[in-house]
């Protein structure tokens, strides 16, 4: 499954939407993607599952590259 994460690159930072960024994830469930972002120091805001025609949409941008948990 694809998940799209929606994070801010500082965790101690408020959540402004200018700042946040979005990095996509193949992972089998949600907590995998937590866990998998755990080092580093983001903000989660959101982890979101991209399915059908959401899931094409997003392929279909320029910014599209998936990180996968291995």
């Amino acid at each position: 499954m694809i998940f799209k994460v929606y994070y801010q690159e500082n965790r101690f930072e408020v959540p402004v939407r200018e700042n946040t960024q979005s990095l996509y994830v193949e992972a089998a469930s949600e907590r995998e993607v937590r866990h998998h972002l755990k080092d580093r120091d983001y903000n989660i805001e959101l982890v979101q599952l991209l399915e059908g025609n959401h899931l094409e949409y997003e392929q279909a941008s320029q910014n599209y590259e998936v990180e996968s948990i291995e």
